[in-house]
């Protein structure tokens, strides 16, 4: 965990599409969707980071405390920033930001947690052999 240091940061920027957009998430506004704003934060943060892990060991978001600013049209670029501002045993906290081109869209904190890649995808696969009979999907 000694290789992960407050400060390590990178930027991203991303072109809005219309698979992008709210309209694919039941909202009616062909603007950037927040899931995908927020996901565009959660790259930028595993990419500050991605030099700095360990063979075998992956991060998986926790957390998120942000807030989306402004709405961004279908078409524009959006600059995403992250940089880690706090190490906690196996918890990293970044601070994440956005533009675009405009004004700022997201700001806020996202948290990953650095695992065992192996251990991970090893409970994963446990708990979907496991998935219960009577599971019933939900909109």
């Amino acid at each position: 965990m000694d290789r992960f240091r407050p400060g390590m940061s990178a930027t991203l920027t991303h072109e809005v599409t219309a698979d992008d957009a709210a309209t694919r998430w039941a909202n009616d506004a062909e603007v950037l969707a927040t899931p995908v704003l927020l996901w565009l934060g959660e790259v930028a943060c595993m990419r500050a980071i991605e030099n700095a892990l360990s063979p075998g060991k992956m991060t998986v978001g926790a957390a998120h405390s942000a807030r989306h600013l402004a709405a961004t049209p279908v078409g524009w670029v959006v600059t995403v920033e992250a940089t880690l501002a706090e190490v906690r045993g196996r918890r990293l906290t970044f601070r994440v930001a956005a533009n675009d081109g405009r004004e700022a869209i997201l700001e806020g904190t996202h948290d990953r947690f650095v695992l065992d890649a192996t251990e991970f995808k090893a409970g994963v696969e446990d708990k979907a052999r496991n998935r219960p009979v009577a599971q019933e999907a939900r909109s």
